[in-house]
């Protein structure tokens, strides 16, 4: 029996944890470097118009996102993600304004590249913006043509990398997009365009107010895009989902919605380790904008820690709407 046996074991002591204790121990950090701002172009100049379902939120002509970029720019926000208010006139079932090189998107990538050159460019690539009747896809008598789209996303991320995008998005969910796309891009001669595939994008009930932004929610009316996002009930499918797109020369995968799929985060860091997004999407930003409006929460606090939370599963970046407050707070 050695001296310390007499003596009852007792539990193991706390950090008494101090700010200076509570940086050096913390095993997830959150950074402005980490954000990515999602942002809604609008048609037309000097033009700015609240989201009212996403509290803090505009619509943004071009040149009041000039500004915008600015802002993150100096704040440390790498990039910015750009999604169409697209004008009712300028959709078709085909949604073939997706490719017209003089688009909302083409338009303010031009500018932002050549006014603010330092911040990334990421654009989506799908087609529910562009369509009358709000899916991602080319419709038919109510089925998705599943190559038939392909073609067009091609030819839409083709375009997007003419007009200056740094990062390509697919967020349509066909299959074989990945490996068409980067044909597509290389055969133009954009090899250096980055894939960012939006691998496990769920069929959730979390994107309602995106859709009332870019005005896709009114097109789809009751209809939904079950048949080709995933089931929120599924963990397994999403890892096959990502090695097929990994497989086909995706740079870089997501993982959407956010907050109810820590599980899914985690468990693609920790199979594929290659970089792992996190979309924390408009229902998650809203509901923690409109409990703190309500005063039930501290929302700056509920919002830092959310965030932290995707960091903490192991997404190296977050595309969130509140990136550039929450880097102003990170700046303290």
């Amino acid at each position: 029996m050695t001296a310390f046996a007499a003596f009852p074991r007792s539990r193991p002591r706390r950090l008494r944890r101090t700010p200076w204790i509570r940086a050096m121990v913390a095993e997830a950090t959150l950074a402005p470097s980490d954000l990515i701002l999602p942002v809604f172009v609008l048609d037309g100049a000097d033009k700015r118009e609240p989201v009212a379902s996403m509290p803090g939120v505009e619509r943004l002509s071009i040149d009041h996102l000039v500004g915008v970029a600015e802002q993150a720019a100096r704040l440390g926000v790498p990039a910015l993600a750009l999604f169409p208010v697209t004008p009712v006139e300028r959709k078709t079932e085909d949604g073939r304004e997706a490719w017209n090189e003089d688009n909302l998107v083409c338009r303010a990538m031009r500018r932002l590249k050549r006014e603010v050159p330092e911040v990334g460019l990421i654009a989506d690539v799908a087609l529910d913006p562009y369509t009358t009747h709000g899916q991602d896809g080319i419709l038919q008598d109510g089925r998705i043509l599943n190559d038939e789209t392909i073609v067009a996303l091609c030819r839409q991320a083709s375009c997007q990398a003419a007009a200056g995008c740094d990062i390509v998005a697919p967020s349509d969910m066909m299959d074989g997009r990945i490996a068409a796309i980067r044909g597509a891009l290389d055969e133009q001669g954009f090899a250096d365009a980055i894939i960012l595939s939006y691998a496990a994008k769920y069929a959730s009930a979390f994107y309602g107010p995106f859709r009332d932004a870019v005005g896709s929610g009114r097109a789809l009316g009751r209809a939904d895009k079950k048949t080709y996002q995933m089931d929120p009930a599924n963990s397994a499918e999403a890892l096959r989902e990502v090695a097929v797109d990994l497989a086909e020369a995706a740079d870089m995968v997501m993982v959407k919605p956010g907050l109810p799929y820590l599980d899914i985060i985690r468990r693609v860091k920790e199979t594929y380790d290659v970089p792992t997004f996190a979309y924390q999407v408009s229902g998650e930003y809203a509901m923690v904008m409109a409990a703190a409006q309500n005063g039930w929460l501290d929302g700056d606090a509920a919002m830092m820690e959310t965030l932290l939370a995707f960091k903490r599963a192991g997404a190296d970046g977050i595309l969130t709407y509140a990136a550039l407050d929450i880097a102003r707070r990170l700046h303290g």
